[in-house]
């Protein structure tokens, strides 16, 4: 089970696995939907389901199980989940609205980077929040990397800009961009976010760019909507799903990955500064089911 040994398994407690009737399918579908997996990917994952255990005359729970799986991990498969750090700098972009993990996740990212032996910047644009940049900083001291930073108020584009002028002068392997929480029904900042975008491919056309939308597992299928919102604004390439511990259910990588066609490329289990994981989906369906 390794690293999502928390997963919330329970859901499918109560499945007799060993009987293969219309009763068996409709409570799966059921349990499946309260897994976070919404009602549309369920029903097709039942369809599915259904289609290769009459296809291959599979009679008995373990064998189901193993269908499911591989259905599941086959839904998945939406893209790559590393990041691509092929130049140097490579940029990262970091979004999402407030309270879900952000400069937590950016944080761990740049420790993980820096036990790579790669060498990492952080870009401190969340200049709306207060002590937002003191916190990025206090994990620039923890990882052990460089910060640029301003004063609370300026400009983000110019820290940016900042950001990414000091990155190709000093060497930097990997400049990690945090940037202010945002709703994604307020137009002032999904515009500020394009202009961050802008600001990237200009000063730095040739790079190699990520845009990882960080996500909250335990607010489920509402945090689908506002990620509809942010992929139209950012071109999202992959997104960080935080608190998939013990209270999140842990189906809604499989809703993300379907509803959005954009892969989970880590996942948060815990507070520790080692507890940011790369996602393994082959790993995380084996945990789950």
């Amino acid at each position: 089970m390794g690293i999502f040994a928390k997963i919330k398994k329970a859901w499918y407690d109560s499945i007799v696995w060993e009987t293969i009737d219309e009763e068996f399918y409709d409570e799966l579908e059921e349990s499946l939907i309260m897994a976070d997996l919404g009602a549309t990917v369920a029903a097709d994952a039942i369809k599915k389901l259904r289609d290769a255990v009459y296809k291959n005359k599979i009679q008995n729970g373990e064998a189901v199980k193993q269908a499911l799986r591989d259905i599941l991990e086959e839904k998945l498969n939406v893209g790559d989940t590393s990041l691509d750090l092929s130049t140097k700098p490579s940029v990262v972009l970091i979004i999402g609205v407030n309270g879900v993990g952000k400069t937590t996740s950016i944080g761990k990212m740049a420790h993980r980077f820096e036990q790579e032996g790669k060498r990492v910047l952080l870009c401190a644009a969340d200049t709306f929040r207060a002590a937002a940049a003191d916190q990025l900083e206090i994990w620039a001291n923890r990882a052990d990397c460089e910060i640029v930073r301003s004063k609370e108020g300026a400009d983000p584009g110019a820290v940016l800009f900042d950001s990414l002028a000091a990155a190709k002068a000093r060497g930097v392997d990997v400049v990690l961009c945090d940037t202010a929480g945002r709703l994604h029904n307020k137009a002032n900042l999904m515009s500020e976010l394009a202009k961050l975008r802008k600001i990237i491919d200009r000063e730095t056309p040739d790079a190699a760019k990520e845009t990882l939308l960080v996500l909250d597992a335990t607010t489920g299928q509402n945090g689908l909507q506002q990620a509809k919102v942010f992929k139209e604004t950012a071109g999202l390439t992959g997104i960080i799903l935080t608190k998939l511990d013990g209270t999140a259910k842990g189906g809604i990588c499989i809703a993300i990955a379907q509803e959005l066609g954009v892969p989970v490329k880590f996942v948060g289990l815990g507070e520790g500064i080692d507890d940011l994981q790369p996602f393994d989906a082959k790993e995380y369906v084996s945990a789950l089911i």
